[in-house]
């Protein structure tokens, strides 16, 4: 089979807290980040989205160590004042968290973007700081794999598509830079792993299955009459 060069790209962070967009009016936290989270990390260790390829896809798993639920002032987003007060709320957080990237294309670029990233590092909200560190690695093209903690298309998934191939979630994977559009997919997450075998893109030398994701560059959501 075919051996391709990828970069590898693991990030780290302590603690994390994805909101679930479907949810108004209360905060319901998703167990991995969407596409569009990731998508914008890499925008921000380049600069700008201006500055990231509009194909760039990648493959991801992700992993947390712990979970918890804390206290938040939530100041809700209204035209009425009356509606605008701050109130609190409970929010689902992660912990020690590991979400590990595979990029096939511009690898140089990513690189150095983002060992010498333009903005600081977050996984998600402003204050979630992360680090990040990358490697080459050798894949190879197509072949099976195990699913393990990756987030996949639902469709990639074997039919019939069970809880062994994770829970079914609904996620962004672009948004306009207006934020006026939203691309959203069906995806299949595992929380603690599975060894369901998926046919993929490509296979990692410990048997990872790697399935590259939608494109996440705002220009595909602009391109689609989807709105969030």
């Amino acid at each position: 089979m075919t051996r391709i060069d990828a970069l590898e790209v693991t990030v780290n962070a302590p603690i994390v807290s994805f909101r679930n967009p479907l949810y108004q009016g209360i905060q319901v936290g998703l167990p991995c980040p969407p596409p569009s989270t990731v998508g914008g990390m890499l925008a921000a260790t380049a600069g700008a989205w201006t500055q990231v390829p509009e194909n760039t896809r990648f493959a991801m798993t992700f992993t947390a160590q712990g979970s918890g639920t804390d206290l938040e002032t939530y100041h809700p987003a209204a035209t009425k004042a009356a509606y605008r007060n701050a109130t609190i709320k409970d929010r689902e957080f992660l912990t020690n968290v590991t979400l590990t990237l595979w990029l096939t294309t511009d690898l140089e670029m990513w690189e150095t973007a983002i060992r010498v990233p333009v903005w600081p590092l977050r996984l998600g909200r402003s204050q979630d700081l992360a680090t990040a560190r990358t490697r080459r690695v050798p894949l190879t093209h197509g072949g099976t794999g195990t699913q393990g903690h990756a987030l996949i298309p639902h469709t990639t998934a074997p039919a019939p598509r069970t809880i062994h191939n994770g829970e079914q979630l609904q996620l962004p994977t672009a948004t306009t830079l207006d934020r006026s559009r939203t691309t959203w997919d069906t995806y299949r997450y595992a929380r603690t792993g599975t060894d369901a075998t998926l046919p993929a893109d490509y296979t990692t030398d410990t048997g990872q299955a790697l399935i590259l994701l939608p494109p996440v560059h705002p220009t595909h959501a602009a391109a689609k009459d989807t709105h969030a």
